[in-house]
This record gives C-alpha cells, sequence and structure tokens, in this order.
C-alpha cells in the first residue's frame, strides 16, 4: 500500500476523518501497510506496544491464555483500531484468515490524540465501548462458569 492509498484508508474511518488534511497526511506517512497470514500473531505478549493498527481488511482475533487453554476475547473487523490497549490485556493478536492493517507509530498517535480532542474523544469512544463489551463477556463467562458449578457432573 502506498501513501495515498494509507492517506484515503484513514479518510475511511470515522475517528481519522475529520482530522485536517496535514494531520492526516502525516500519519498516513508515519504508517506502514502489514500483511498477517491466517493465524499468524501480529505480536504477542512481551512485544514493545510501539504501534496502533487499524484494519483494512479481514479480521483480528485478540486471545489470551488462562489456565494454558486459549481463550477469546474478541473479534475485530475492518475500520477497527486496536493496539492502544496493550499495555493492559498483554495479549496477543492473531489474523483470522488473511489481515491486512495499517500500523500507525505509537508516538504519532499519541501526538495525534494530545492535540486534536476530537480525536481523543474518539479515542475515548473506542476504549468507553471496548471496555462496556469486556464486562459483558465477563458475565457471560462468570454466568457460565457459575452455573457448570450448580450442576452435578453428567455421568
Amino acid at each position: 500500500m502506498d501513501y495515498g492509498q494509507a492517506v484515503k484508508v484513514l479518510r475511511g474511518v470515522p475517528l481519522f476523518a475529520k482530522l485536517d488534511p496535514a494531520k492526516l497526511k502525516l500519519v498516513a506517512f508515519a504508517s506502514e501497510f502489514l500483511t498477517v497470514n491466517d493465524g499468524e500473531a501480529l505480536f504477542r505478549t512481551g512485544n514493545v506496544a510501539d504501534s496502533v493498527y487499524l484494519i483494512d481488511r479481514g479480521e483480528a482475533v485478540v486471545t489470551t491464555t488462562h489456565d494454558d487453554r486459549e481463550v477469546t476475547i474478541t473479534t475485530l473487523a475492518r475500520h477497527q483500531l486496536f493496539g492502544e490497549m496493550a499495555i493492559f490485556l498483554d495479549s496477543p493478536r492473531t489474523a483470522k484468515g488473511e489481515l491486512g492493517v495499517l500500523s500507525i507509530d505509537a508516538k504519532m498517535f499519541l501526538s495525534l490524540i494530545s492535540e486534536s480532542p476530537e480525536t481523543a474523544l474518539g479515542v475515548m469512544r473506542i476504549l468507553s465501548d471496548k471496555i462496556v463489551k469486556a464486562m459483558e463477556n465477563y458475565e457471560e463467562l462468570d454466568s457460565k462458569l457459575q452455573g457448570l458449578r450448580a450442576s452435578p457432573p453428567a455421568r
């Protein structure tokens, strides 16, 4: 993907669509397009969180490991942003099918949200939505676990 295509991808995402054209071009210039194959990890626990990722095509599956089992946290699709919570989740992201992402340098992203209140508000909305969804998933899993504990084992 070239610079012009990166600008086009960013313009198609509500979070970036209203950015000043010069800032949008700067973000595109500081970005890199990556292709990740099916099942391949984009990054893993312990990797430095040096980028934010914007999905252009495909789906990303966010997983973690619990009791030596891989647990899916969520699946993300086109125009969704991820990686901004890397310091909180500490979990790998893998591709579901071929995944094309625009990797936005973390320093550039932080600079962008510190200079643009509208973009900062958009990121807060994204994070809030993710927290709500995580809580809903937790409550659903907890309810299932409670049901399993209450049921006698099958014979």
